[in-house]
């Protein structure tokens, strides 16, 4: 099986669409499902068994029992709380499960903290894909309530799925089902010259714990390199590395209008204080700081100038920049970014506080600032320090082999509503 990565390239010919939050998202990937002739595989760190899961569920089983491939991979420590009704009802249909790193519990506490799946892809009929940082769960929707978190994906069409969908089959192939099952899968597929669909030129990138560490991290930095009017990151966990802030700093200092929307009411106590420890060197060199006060912000996106964005599963924090397994779509075109550029906008209006050098100064005591330089500091070596961290093959083991159906942790989801716990996704 070849080893390339499509990682790092442009692919012309796409047509891409930003999804916003589940009420876009999920009815679009669920009719996807429901139409698809061939095959359809899922990879997700969170699947909940409320109300959205078991409609994710429904659409699977539903074309499952039409003869479509279904290939559904879970994260093992993102979802782990899913009953044996629900795994057995999709098995039973034909759809085949698997869970990445399923890990072992300890006294009730789960240990496989580190290097998660944590991507959100969805490919049907190698023809038309999903990427993005919604997981399949009710705390995605608006009438959640107060803690339903504000999130963005895209659709897409055209050359660039064929690449997509090529890694996602090589992600289960490497998991276990080896050469001979790629190179028949992909026969199924269409070819990609014929998959042309719209004008915009897009790049798949991933993060992986051995060819591509740090494949995504290295796109943001180029392109904050070639900013010259605008930068705009909207980020749910923000804690780069060192190298990440100082093109930040040196992109507002000359000139580039650099905005950073983040997390004002985060689901995690520890985003903000994290983020925040930052917000001194930030506003020192002229970077705006706006906080999302609305919700939970869950999103991961960015735009540089009229022409570059992104929209993936990767944050900006040691997780998903030195451990996790992450996928992000970056897309070279100008009306894709008047799109992206107006809803972040619109965010930074009419749901966000500006974090002005004046509203810390009452905060800042002495021991604060020494604080906050020392963390900042210790940037420069974190990513080296957490690639030191034991790594493993990536394992994806059928569900029915798991633990998953057990219930009897108080952390699962509620069937009739949302997850009742929060997972750093």
């Amino acid at each position: 099986m070849s080893s390339r990565n499509n990682n790092n390239h442009w692919t012309g010919g796409n047509r891409i669409e930003l999804l916003e939050n589940g009420e876009q998202f999920f009815p679009r990937v669920f009719d996807a499902i429901r139409k698809a002739r061939r095959e359809v595989i899922v990879e997700t760190f969170i699947l909940f068994e409320d109300k959205v899961g078991l409609q994710l569920h429904a659409a699977m089983r539903e074309a499952a029992q039409r003869g479509v491939k279904i290939d559904l991979m879970i994260d093992g420590f993102g979802s782990p709380d899913l009953s044996r009704e629900f795994i057995e009802g999709l098995t039973s249909a034909g759809v085949k499960v698997r869970v990445f790193d399923p890990g072992q519990r300890f006294m009730g506490q789960r240990l496989n903290v580190f290097r998660r799946m944590h991507r959100k892809i969805v490919v049907v009929d190698g023809e038309r894909a999903f990427v993005g940082g919604i997981n399949y769960s009710a705390d995605h929707l608006l009438d959640f309530g107060p803690k339903a978190k504000q999130d963005y994906a895209v659709e897409l069409a055209g050359p660039i799925v064929g690449e997509i969908h090529q890694f996602v089959l090589r992600a289960i192939a490497l998991g276990g089902k080896g050469a001979g099952w790629f190179r028949r899968r992909l026969k199924l597929a269409p070819p990609v010259n014929q998959l042309r669909a719209g004008e915009a030129d897009a790049m798949f990138v991933t993060r992986d714990n051995r060819r591509h560490t740090n494949d995504i991290e290295r796109q943001y930095r180029a392109a904050i390199r070639a900013a010259r009017k605008r930068i705009v990151i909207a980020n749910a966990y923000f804690f780069p590395g060192y190298l990440l802030i100082k093109e930040l700093r040196r992109a507002a200092r000359r000139g580039v209008d650099v905005r950073l929307v983040l997390q004002g009411e985060p689901d995690m106590p520890i985003v903000k204080t994290a983020a925040s420890m930052l917000y001194h060197h930030l506003l020192h060199a002229g970077v705006r700081i706006y906080e999302y006060c609305d919700r939970p912000l869950h999103g991961k996106v960015a735009l540089m100038d009229d022409r570059w964005s992104t929209v993936g599963s990767s944050n900006l924090d040691p997780l998903s920049l030195s451990l996790n397994l992450e996928a992000n779509v970056i897309v070279r075109d100008a009306a894709f970014n008047h799109v992206l550029w107006e809803r972040m906008d619109r965010l930074m209006r009419h749901s966000c506080k500006q974090v002005e050098a004046a509203d810390l100064a009452s905060e800042w005591s002495g021991w604060r600032l020494v604080r906050s330089f020392f963390v900042f500091h210790i940037l420069r070596w974190y990513p080296a320090l957490l690639g030191r961290l034991p790594r493993h093959a990536p394992r994806l083991t059928p569900a029915e082999a798991t633990d998953l159906a057990s219930r009897r942790d108080s952390g699962r989801s509620d069937p009739a509503g949302g997850a009742t716990r929060t997972e750093a996704a």
